[in-house]
């Protein structure tokens, strides 16, 4: 039990699909970009985390693009559990003698037994992890409950086609940086966050938000994805603020930084990323634009 929550616990902002399509009419999803520079290119592609097993194969552009490319680019190569174990262990833990009861008001404890009752998770799975991680661990079962799972995410095919095509895989960050960013938040604002994501996930708008996004991801809808995370962001909420400050914030320039290198590196490299990193005026393609690169939205 404890590795499938492991496994689980950081289904962050990302989602789903449309139905199954024929090999010739498999249409546009996410966000595919060129960019440019001095003769190299870089493919950058907006994945989603979880899935389903329809969303294969993807399209022709995108699979081309890969086959392409010399080195494959993601946040973290999944494959490899061993450091993200690690940074969980390091900052989604009390230590063994503190319990997540400890650090909650007692409306927010009893909100947490109610929303774990919906998913027959007895308290004794949970009790030692932070709030951040047990928000993002009922989040991903959430989804995995109606049916998308982390296994069917973009990651796993793009790192199976790498793999098929002895392609080398660098990652964009580390988990220990990923997991950190969490941990940043103080322990109020963590009862905040989890308190918020128990209220969507009991009144339904935690899924209610995924669907509008797998909408918009599944018909490549770019504008309707950039009015989507607009309207999150005007929230005001303790998650929205923590999205963007951290989330994306902290993590896009970093992002597009290593896609300067790749650029400078290669002749064809291939990037995936959440979608969200992607949207809005601080998204990557936005500043690779700024420091003077050609990026050009395929679609």
């Amino acid at each position: 039990m404890r590795s499938r929550i492991v496994c689980l616990a950081i289904v962050l902002v990302s989602f789903f699909a449309a139905g199954a399509q024929a090999q010739n009419t498999v249409p546009q999803r996410g966000s595919l970009y060129r960019i440019v520079h001095q003769g190299n290119t870089a493919y950058l592609f907006g994945t989603i985390h979880v899935g389903l097993p329809n969303f294969y194969p993807l399209e022709a552009q995108v699979t081309a693009a890969l086959a392409q490319a010399t080195r494959l680019a993601v946040e973290l190569d999944i494959r490899n559990s061993e450091p993200f174990q690690q940074a969980l262990q390091k900052y989604g833990f009390y230590p063994s003698h503190q319990g997540i009861d400890g650090h909650l008001s007692a409306d927010s404890y009893r909100q947490l037994q109610r929303v774990l009752a919906q998913f027959a998770l007895p308290v004794e799975r949970i009790r030692h992890m932070k709030p951040w991680l047990v928000a993002n661990l009922l989040l991903g079962l959430n989804l995995e409950r109606h049916g998308y799972a982390r296994s069917h995410g973009i990651e796993y095919f793009l790192l199976a086609k790498a793999s098929e095509q002895v392609k080398p895989v660098l990652e964009l960050e580390s988990a220990d940086f990923q997991l950190s960013l969490f941990d940043s938040m103080t322990g109020p604002q963590q009862e905040q966050y989890l308190r918020e994501n128990l209220t969507e996930i009991e009144n339904g708008r935690a899924l209610q938000k995924a669907r509008s996004l797998i909408e918009a991801w599944s018909t490549a809808d770019g504008p309707r994805v950039d009015a989507l995370m607009l309207q999150e962001m005007s929230e005001k909420t303790t998650s929205s603020e923590f999205i963007q400050r951290a989330l994306l914030d902290q993590r896009n320039p970093v992002m597009a930084t290593k896609i300067e290198a790749l650029l400078k590196a290669d002749q064809v490299s291939f990037v995936g990323v959440g979608l969200l990193h992607l949207a809005g005026a601080g998204g990557v393609p936005t500043l690779l634009r700024q420091r003077g690169y050609a990026v050009e939205k395929l679609y």
